[in-house]
């Protein structure tokens, strides 16, 4: 009987030890705070719109809402002005969705109906901008939409907006690096089911007598508004209005239903003259092999265009081309 009470106390003891050693445990691991000024959501959002556009051999074309742990419902990859009819169309540089494969910017300005300039101001000079964009585009003048992209996705397609102003003017764009996993800005790619896509913009405006006037680069201001997909919430950072995620992982995955984005809400007015973008971030260049456009004749066909020698117009995206997917970019031409 003695035996068999030393057993259950050092059995009792056992349990004992071993309940603390997992409280211990349990208690040293600490959750990831975020810190940020950001709401954030984790997982695949609902989708609410299917096939906004769709084009033989395009990607999924779908819209989507979730809700960040504080409560705001966010539509993904962005709120966007593509099925509003009051928000007009850019014309084609190069679209084979529509069969307007143009080989040169003479051939599609051949195609070009006049009646889609825009007016901004009634005694303004017409000016031309020509825009290749990953994937996504809505471009402003003076707060007066002008153009949108007829794509949202793939293929890759590229476009001509044509509006009348007066210098100075503010051209103020929103760009969308579109996702087929909506929520968490994956794609299926190389191998993978939940690939981190990327993006990225370049333009050329240039006045009636064909001189350039703007390109893309450095002077632009740029900001992101949704940054996904995050493994760890602990990679990202903030310094005042600059909004870092260069430490973050983006090698995606095969299951990304873990994955958590960060969402900031649009200014208002931000695409207006008088919007303060003096603390917004300067745009961020990147080359033609980081976007990867060699082998796309919607950029391949107006090198002449985009990377001529004495205008060269650069890439331009926030600070992270890859994760960063809703980015608003602003620049003022004088």
């Amino acid at each position: 009987m003695k035996n068999i009470l030393n057993l259950l106390l050092v059995s009792l003891l056992i349990v004992s030890c071993a309940e603390n050693k997992s409280k211990t445990q349990a208690s040293s691991a600490k959750p990831v705070k975020y810190n940020g000024t950001a709401s954030v959501t984790q997982g695949i959002a609902t989708t609410i719109t299917e096939d906004i556009y769709t084009c033989e051999r395009g990607r999924k074309t779908d819209v989507g809402e979730i809700t960040s742990t504080d409560g705001k419902k966010w539509t993904v990859p962005a709120s966007t002005n593509y099925t509003n009819d009051d928000f007009p169309f850019s014309e084609d540089l190069f679209n084979s969705c529509e069969g307007n494969t143009y080989g040169s910017v003479d051939e599609a300005l051949s195609h070009f109906d006049v009646s889609k300039t825009v007016e901004v101001d009634k005694e303004g000079e017409v000016f031309t901008a020509y825009i290749f964009a990953d994937n996504y585009f809505e471009m402003y003048v003076n707060g007066v939409p002008v153009g949108k992209d007829k794509v949202p996705f793939t293929p890759f397609n590229s476009s001509i907006v044509k509006f009348k102003a007066e210098k100075p003017f503010t051209i103020a764009m929103k760009l969308v690096d579109w996702e087929e996993h909506l929520g968490i800005g994956s794609e299926a790619n190389r191998g993978k089911s939940f690939h981190s896509g990327d993006g990225g913009m370049v333009a050329v405006i240039k006045d009636a007598q064909n001189n350039v006037v703007a390109t893309t680069n450095k002077n632009w201001k740029a900001q992101t508004f949704y940054t996904a997909p995050i493994k760890d919430l602990s990679c990202v950072s903030e310094d005042g209005n600059y909004r870092y995620s260069e430490n973050c992982d983006t090698d995606g995955g095969q299951d990304g239903t873990s994955f958590y984005a960060l969402h900031w809400e649009l200014p208002n007015a931000w695409m207006k003259t008088d919007f303060d973008d003096a603390n917004w971030p300067n745009a961020t260049t990147y080359t033609n092999q980081t976007i990867g456009v060699d082998n796309k004749p919607s950029y391949t066909n107006f090198t002449s265009l985009f990377d001529d020698a004495e205008n060269d117009a650069e890439f331009i995206w926030s600070t992270n081309v890859v994760l960063d997917n809703e980015v608003l970019v602003r620049y003022t031409v004088k």
